[in-house]
């Protein structure tokens, strides 16, 4: 009987189900988007329990289509949108409120206030994280002090917090199993990634009890069996890491210095810096990339929080677009800018500038300028956002990047990939299979039951699609870097 591996792809805006067999090949894809909730200016919640029907129905869709069931599938990987903070009861397993998603503002003011107590030393040290709103531990305290009787239920021990993993694992083992891996706990500003164990210290500090914490496993395990009736069978679950990390290793960037981006709702640049932590200089966030066996891999990352977000903002916000598939034409019917400039800070400014109080700005608008333009501005600040973290991430890490592995939706765009190469001045290599965040979970649990050997087995699984080498003129690159950082400057400062 053939075998294949089951990912789960929890995202920010979708969930899909995707199968892989023995070549890392897709063999099947399903997908669905869900409710995206803002209750207010600033706030992002997604509704847990369709977070979990739209998994559930995704994993059915896609197991049908190639008419397989649990006994094909020799074990599931879990990637999911990471940060997103879920509460629940233990008892009940009814969350006790939306889930607060990782774009979320709402505790920037208490962010604020632990910067003035002094904090930001104490965390940055233990969890290689910056004080933000970003991060989840502000998001449980929130909950906690917020949801009526909330606080009370914790303290009884009868609420459980997890990641979109624990999560998903929770409702997969019908309550049975509470864990997370090592890279989604690095995300929460609660975990220690030297002693790779919840901090005392930050829990007291956050005033969030110990027993709502799931417990953390490696990247590669088997943590349980599927209870749920979408398998008729028990199916091992036996992989997790947060999306940027199983993007990191789906892109086989196994040895230090070997960087990806990943083109998505935000994007994310990730260094791998091997067994050491290097603790960031240039405000970028020192993570764990995985732990498989008794190893584990550190990487520097640099979040941009607003990516191919910006061309559903066109599309939805602006109306210049009926298609998020439109903007490339759109942008590559003009020349060039017209000097126009896009910062898309549309949820604040993550790195290398961190401030969550910053707001999208276009600068240089004329009478000539078109729609054309600011779809065009709007791909740009995507690729200048990235040149700015590989500046901060060169100076952290002391090397000189040679290549710039890219993945994700947006990464499909050959005009968006052209500019990133140009403005970096260097070879921008997407690869033939662009699911990397998939199927680095997908490697992560076939590699726990022994469907791969070895990494290195995997690693001749890895090729290239297409490669964008720098064709622009010196002189205009050095033009537009200047134009870009003028717009940078007047959002930092507004003037």
């Amino acid at each position: 009987m053939e075998k294949y591996i089951l990912a789960l792809d929890q995202g920010t805006s979708s969930s899909r189900a995707i199968v892989f067999d023995q070549n890392g090949q897709t063999k099947a894809v399903s997908q669905k988007e869900f409710t995206q909730i803002f209750p207010k200016p600033g706030w992002v919640e997604h509704n847990p329990m369709e977070i979990w029907s739209s998994q559930a129905s995704v994993i059915a869709e896609a197991i049908t289509s190639i008419d397989i069931n649990g006994l094909n599938i020799a074990a599931i990987g879990i990637t999911n949108q990471r940060e997103t903070t879920i509460v629940w009861d233990a008892e009940t397993g009814e969350p006790v409120y939306n889930a607060i998603v990782w774009q979320d503002r709402r505790t920037s003011e208490y962010c604020d206030s632990l910067k003035r107590d002094g904090r930001t030393d104490l965390i940055r040290s233990k969890t290689g994280l910056i004080i933000d709103a970003y991060f989840s531990a502000t998001k449980i305290r929130w909950i906690l002090e917020n949801v009526p009787g909330a606080r009370q239920k914790a303290e009884e021990g009868r609420l459980r917090f997890g990641t979109v993993d624990t999560w998903l694992i929770w409702m997969l083992t019908r309550g049975e199993v509470h864990v997370t891996d090592v890279s989604n706990a690095s995300r929460t500003m609660l975990f220690n990634i030297h002693t790779l164990e919840w901090d005392k210290e930050l829990l007291e500090l956050m005033n969030i009890p110990a027993s709502m914490m799931p417990q953390v496993k490696s990247s590669s395990e088997v943590y349980g069996y599927t209870k749920t009736t979408l398998f008729a069978h028990e199916v091992p679950i036996a992989g997790i890491a947060g999306d940027q990390q199983a993007a990191l290793f789906g892109q086989m960037c196994t040895e230090p210095g070997s960087v990806k981006n990943t083109y998505g709702t935000g994007c994310f640049l990730l260094m791998n810096s091997g067994e050491r932590p290097i603790m960031s200089k240039n405000n970028l966030l020192t993570t764990i990339a995985w732990k498989i066996g008794d190893t584990v891999n550190y990487a520097l990352e640099g979040s941009i929080f607003v990516a191919g977000s910006v061309v559903q903002w066109l599309r939805d916000g602006l109306g210049i677009i009926k298609s998020s598939s439109e903007v490339e034409a759109l942008a590559a019917s003009v020349p060039d800018n017209g000097g126009v400039y896009f910062v898309p800070a549309l949820t604040g400014l993550g790195a290398p500038h961190w401030d969550q109080y910053a707001q999208g700005s276009i600068y240089g608008l004329s009478r000539g300028s078109t729609a054309a333009h600011i779809a065009r501005a709007a791909l740009e600040g995507i690729a200048f956002q990235t040149m700015d973290i590989v500046n901060a991430m060169q100076k952290d890490a002391g090397v000189t990047l040679k290549e710039l592995k890219v993945d994700g939706g947006a990464s499909r765009n050959n005009l968006l990939m052209q500019f990133q190469a140009d403005v970096l001045g260097t070879s921008v290599i997407r690869p033939t299979v662009t699911e990397t965040t998939a199927l680095g979970a997908a490697y992560l649990a076939g590699l726990a039951v022994g469907y791969w050997e070895s990494i290195e087995h995997i690693k001749k699984q890895w090729g290239v699609e297409k490669e964008f080498q720098p064709s622009a003129a010196p002189e205009t690159v050095a033009a537009l870097k200047d134009g870009w950082n003028d717009a940078i400057r007047r959002t930092l400062t507004g003037k």
